[in-house]
């Protein structure tokens, strides 16, 4: 049986220093998904990445005095350090520096010239360096970049541009008949009024103010800019080819979702939607933007010194506890915070008190009551029927959620579990029933209700909290970990022995 594909890919990261945790969010998002859909049976391509050229990266290695190869590599090498310690698991990294893509961008190049929707011109504008952009005028804020806030100056070079301005209406159309394609809805509705009605301006495509980029061919003073080299990578590293593309891009394209930061939205849902059409290619199913992680209601920089790097708060408090955080508590649509006040108000709430005490109480009761041995006895009350109602509902929800990358929604569902095996816990009182000989199947009952709906959490936790899902298979010593078991309520095996261990989240002191 061929299994439904999903491909799932963040915005490549410009290859310029060391990822913070703000610029983990996007990564984080794609892995709990992509590990999500992959124990729901789905064929699961999931690509990540770094955008590794332009002049900001030339200037940058000039600085240090080494090669601009040189300086993507060591910088790729750390990006990749601090996506494997958060336990992420993309199919593909990619960078834009790598031959397989720098041929089929100078055939995408080519094409677009070829039909007419890239012609040669002089660009006149005022020029942000390190966004590598030009504004207007009226772009201005404060007479700075609206993007980074820093100084600009007036350029002018020959460069080649796409007529974006021809396919204005038609993009405007393409969002409104298709309303899913833009989320969350503010965005998209910002994308619309702001960008696209006023009309769309052509697009500087390439530059020869500097050489760090893919040469174009026909041309060789000119380098590829950034939006075609950079945006492309979602098909070119797949084995897109204007002649003749691989079974691997057939099989995976349309990509399902794009996950991106809300400043470099537009991009992917103005220019990347334009040039597909224009290669004849299909638009991806969704552009999900997501909002900032700010440090104290401030944007994180080096130069206010308050940047937190995730690689240390893994190394420090675990990285499920990162996970957590980055996947429950940024809102949807609006910028989150973080402080180190919330970071451990979320692990003493939602970690230690809920779920690690809830496995740690049961297990304790199952060794105390019965030597570790969990027996269902099938002693059924209308407290049970809740509880395992809610608990076989649950997958309902977070498929729904995840198909809407509600991710805090998600894994609230799956907390809903935990809390109201708490609940029931406090409503059985197995302290008395313990008590009275007569009720011992009834206590068999409680605590086996309790392992089978702590196990299937716990396969619903894997694609967000992975070590920690396998720490409670451990204790809880069941194999019946894949999502074929959520159907029903009972695959814990009557007549395991729990075992126990280790405390899966400790209360941290707030100093």
């Amino acid at each position: 049986m061929n299994k439904k594909k999903f491909y799932v890919a963040t915005a490549i990261p410009y290859a310029s220093g060391r990822p913070h945790i703000g610029n983990s969010l996007d990564i984080v998002i794609g892995d709990a998904i992509a590990r999500y859909k992959r124990l729901d049976g789905y064929d699961v391509y999931f690509q990540t990445g770094m955008d590794e050229h332009g002049l900001k990266i030339e200037t940058k290695a000039l600085e240090e005095g080494v090669t601009p190869q040189e300086y993507v590599d060591k910088v790729s090498n750390g990006v990749k350090d601090v996506w494997k310690a958060l336990n992420t698991t993309p199919d593909r990294f990619v960078r834009t520096t790598e031959e397989v893509h720098k041929k089929a961008i100078q055939k995408i190049f080519k094409k677009y010239y070829d039909q007419g929707d890239i012609y040669k011109g002089e660009y006149k504008g005022l020029y942000c360096t390190p966004c590598e952009s030009f504004w207007t005028d009226s772009q201005l804020v404060d007479g700075k970049c609206p993007d980074c806030g820093r100084e600009v100056k007036e350029a002018s070079e020959e460069a080649y541009f796409f007529r974006m301005s021809k396919y204005s209406k038609w993009l405007e159309k393409y969002i409104e008949e298709h309303p899913n394609f833009i989320q969350p809805e503010l965005r998209k509705n910002e994308i619309l009024n702001n960008f696209i009605k006023p009309g769309l301006q052509d697009l500087c495509v390439s530059r020869t103010s500097f050489t760090w980029g893919i040469p174009v061919t026909f041309d060789p003073k000119h380098v590829v800019y950034v939006w075609i080299d950079a945006l492309s990578n979602y098909i070119t590293f797949l084995g897109y080819d204007p002649d003749g593309s691989s079974d691997e891009f057939k099989k995976y394209w349309p990509c399902n979702l794009h996950l991106v930061g809300k400043d470099i939205t537009r991009f992917h849902t103005i220019y990347w939607p334009i040039m597909l059409h224009c290669l004849g290619l299909e638009i991806p199913d969704k552009v999900f933007g997501h909002p900032w992680l700010l440090f104290a209601d401030d944007k994180m920089s080096k130069s206010k010194g308050n940047i937190v790097y995730p690689e240390e708060l893994a190394h420090e408090y675990g990285v499920d506890t990162v996970r957590f955080y980055l996947l429950h508590e940024i809102p949807y649509t609006s910028d989150g915070n973080f402080t180190y006040e919330l970071f451990i108000n979320t692990i003493n709430t939602h970690l230690a008190n809920v779920l690690g005490n809830l496995v740690n109480r049961t297990i304790g009761m199952a060794n105390k009551y019965f030597d570790g041995i969990i027996t269902n006895s099938s002693v059924i009350d209308d407290v049970d029927k809740e509880l395992i109602d809610l608990v076989l509902n649950t997958k309902d929800k977070v498929d729904k959620y995840l198909d809407d990358v509600k991710t805090a929604d998600a894994l609230d569902a799956v907390f809903e579990i935990f809390r109201s095996c708490n609940k029931y816990i406090d409503d059985t009182m197995p302290w008395i029933l313990a008590k009275d000989d007569s009720k011992k199947d009834r206590l068999n009952s409680v605590l086996y209700n309790l392992v089978e709906s702590i196990r299937i959490g716990a396969v619903l936790l894997q694609p967000f909290l992975p070590d920690t899902a396998s720490n409670i298979f451990e204790q809880i010593n069941t194999k019946y970990t894949g999502f074929d078991t959520l159907d029903k309520f009972g695959y814990y095996e009557s007549g395991s022995k729990v075992k126990g261990g280790n405390i899966l989240f400790k209360r941290i002191e707030e100093e």
